[in-house]
């Protein structure tokens, strides 16, 4: 009610969104754009005086990551909210891509932030194929349609042109951190190498602005009567049957390998 009485003043509010898990990764805990893109619909929609992001993530697809991230910003623009990410135990890699699209960074003590880098990995079964009399039979229409199969030995040509792939996708990283960042990072030649960084490391760095928690800070900048609205993903309620559960497995299992890439599980 008090909203609509001009002579009141109406209580700051914030909306808050939590965006926790590996991007573009299957699985029920995982985060891409489509799965997040109503609850920041709704979460700026609801003429907030701030938008509060939750980030625990420690990355995962690119492209989702960048797809999040300019979500957030038009959004942002559009209704002219000031966002705000708070990082938890990780934004790396793409979790910190997430993060850079926010106007202010804030991290725990204890939080790693970073991982500006591109990686791929898989494996090489060929020489067990060999042992077991297996023989792989593939056929394309184009030299490189079959780049890097597992099931064959490494070819040079291939490692390079995934380099070249690779290079490509990491320009577009730093050229993202560094439109967001600007001035704010130093001139450490380790910032754009797939380093990572703790608390307050981070903020010396220039990839975060501040040590601090949601709820203490947002009561600082708006007072102790601030509102806070949650906004988060909804989770299936029906286990997922057959093939389904079991990708969902698989990703929880790529999910928690990338989790503990930085110590965590």
């Amino acid at each position: 009610m008090r909203r609509w009485i001009p002579f009141l003043k109406s209580v700051p509010r914030v909306s808050v969104v939590r965006l926790q898990g590996a991007i573009g990764v299957p699985g029920r805990s995982s985060i891409s754009d489509r799965s997040v893109a109503t609850m920041l619909e709704k979460a700026f929609k609801s003429k907030p005086d701030a938008v509060a992001l939750e980030i625990n993530s420690p990355g995962g697809s690119p492209v989702q990551s960048s797809l999040i991230g300019a979500r957030i910003r038009r959004l942002a623009d559009e209704h002219e909210v000031p966002v705000i990410a708070f990082v938890e135990d990780v934004a790396a890699s793409g979790g910190y891509w997430i993060a850079s699209a926010a106007d202010e960074i804030i991290a725990d003590p204890s939080s790693i932030l970073g991982s500006i880098g591109v990686i791929s990995a898989g494996f090489g079964a060929h020489l067990f194929m060999e042992r077991q009399g297996i023989e792989r039979r593939v056929h394309t229409a184009g030299k490189s349609k079959s780049m890097l199969d597992p099931f064959r030995p490494e070819k040079p040509e291939d490692v390079d042109r995934l380099n070249r792939l690779l290079e490509q996708l990491h320009g577009t990283f730093i050229a993202q951190i560094k439109d967001r960042r600007g001035d704010k990072l130093t001139d450490n030649p380790d910032l754009f190498t797939g380093e990572v960084w703790i608390g307050q490391s981070a903020v010396d760095e220039g990839l975060a602005d501040g040590i601090g928690h949601l709820v203490p800070a947002m009561k600082e900048r708006f007072g102790d009567k601030v509102r806070f609205r949650r906004f988060e993903q909804r989770k299936p309620l029906i286990p997922r049957l057959g093939a389904q559960a079991v990708q969902g497995t698989l990703g929880e299992i790529e999910e928690r390998a990338e989790y503990a890439r930085f110590g965590l599980s």
